[in-house]
């Protein structure tokens, strides 16, 4: 496809491949300061906004989506969450947020987070195109790469860029594109997986509830006042079929159990799904003019709620570095990304590993490792060290100012 003939040209600073959170954000950041941007996904928009992703926002990420101008919906139509619950040996355990490190973290799906950056995009006038195909990234070694594809109307199209950044998620071309002879890839595979249900049902709890049992790890989520998110550890090959709606309750109602007679709130369940998940990363995160953000640069395990946020800070890093480097001559600007980046990265793998590791039953667990588990979920939960850990992590070590999301002030020159 490199020498087929092509409609358009069209040239830009940055090419953008992956039309998710990070890449629209990313257009979104360098768009507010006068650099354009042309973003292309190989999905739909309607697939990418019916796709059911994390729904946990860090303190940060919650600032920056109304702070940066891309929208306040979060703080109509989100949930704040100022701690979560542990349980485990039958009893509930809080972790305080807001007491042990003065934040919170925002319930909010990650399909609102996109459509409130489509929407953005499309208000500012940013370039978007949804459902390419035929892509192509040719010359990333040179000061001249380009993007080819094929529009959803058949015409093909050639983007000539400065810059390329790759994020197009975890199965996407771009991570290839670093020779396998100069790449890194770090990775762990692990022996369960999450069935995920949504159910129309009323809240279970105010937060989240995460929950370690005999039978394994449950989590109690939400998705709005009437549908409900849930999950528990299954094994990776687990069909869905196998599970009717009665079995499904019954093994979720078994791992929240306790003394305090707690029990989940029951309803049809809309929709089963099995997650299966791993850590990944690879470097380098740049090679020649391209660069890597997101999940085609990392993945984490979903326990820790780090995925969405970790794509989302990415970007908020290279935004700076990109602009730095189409400022002044020479890419020293550059190469801030990578360790700025990967300092965050492994610190989430860290905490999205132990969170993992904490709260689930490993196949052929012997009793002396879930009481082992139980020790150190207790130290956890029984020392102020232990619980400020946690809510360190969990709400993303932030950089920015504290507090609460502020809706942005208007300009004289903005449209009421």
């Amino acid at each position: 496809m490199a020498d087929a003939v092509v409609d358009t040209v069209s040239p830009v600073p940055v090419a953008v491949l992956g039309a998710g959170p990070a890449g629209l954000m990313l257009a979104h950041r360098l768009g507010r300061a006068g650099v354009d941007t042309i973003v292309v996904d190989t999905r739909s928009r309607h697939e990418i906004e019916t796709t059911q992703r994390a729904g946990i926002l860090e303190a940060d990420a919650a600032r920056d989506l109304v702070e940066t101008g891309v929208s306040d919906r979060i703080l109509r139509d989100g949930h704040e969450h100022e701690g979560t619950e542990l349980r485990f040996g039958g009893r509930a355990h809080r972790i305080d947020f807001k007491a042990l490190v003065g934040e919170s973290v925002w319930l909010y799906p990650q399909t609102d987070v996109f459509i409130d950056l489509a929407d953005a995009r499309d208000r500012d006038g940013g370039t978007v195109h949804f459902g390419v195909a035929d892509t192509e990234v040719l010359d990333v070694t040179t000061r001249a790469p380009r993007v080819r594809y094929t529009a959803a109307d058949g015409t093909r199209h050639e983007v000539r860029a400065r810059y390329v950044v790759g994020a197009d998620g975890s199965r996407g071309m771009c991570r290839g594109l670093v020779p396998e002879d100069r790449r890194v890839r770090y990775g762990k595979e692990y022996p369960f997986a999450w069935f995920g249900v949504m159910a129309e049902a009323p809240p279970s709890a105010p937060e989240l509830v995460y929950a370690h049992s005999g039978h394994g790890f449950a989590l109690i989520s939400r998705r709005t006042e009437a549908v409900q998110r849930m999950y528990f550890q299954c094994s990776p090959d687990e069909s869905t079929g196998a599970w009717p709606d009665d079995r499904v309750w019954e093994t979720l109602q078994a791992r929240v159990a306790g003394e305090d007679g707690f029990r989940l709130r029951e309803g049809p369940i809309l929709d089963k799904t099995v997650l299966r998940f791993r850590s990944f990363v690879q470097e380098p995160m740049r090679w020649g003019s391209m660069v890597l953000a997101g999940d085609a640069a990392h993945t984490v395990p979903p326990t820790g709620a780090r995925g969405l946020n970790l794509a989302l800070h990415d970007v908020k890093v290279l935004a700076d570095v990109l602009l730095r480097a189409l400022a002044a001559p020479g890419e020293a600007a550059l190469e801030d990304y990578q360790p700025r980046a990967l300092r965050r990265i492994w610190r989430a793998q860290s905490f999205s590993h132990w969170m993992t590791r904490l709260l689930h039953t490993p196949p052929g667990a012997t009793p002396f490792d879930l009481r082992r588990q139980l020790g150190e979920l207790d130290g956890v939960v029984g020392t102020r060290a232990g619980r400020t850990y946690l809510a360190e992590q969990y709400t993303g070590w932030p950089v920015g100012s504290r507090g609460r999301p502020r809706r942005p002030r208007r300009s004289r020159g903005d449209k009421p």
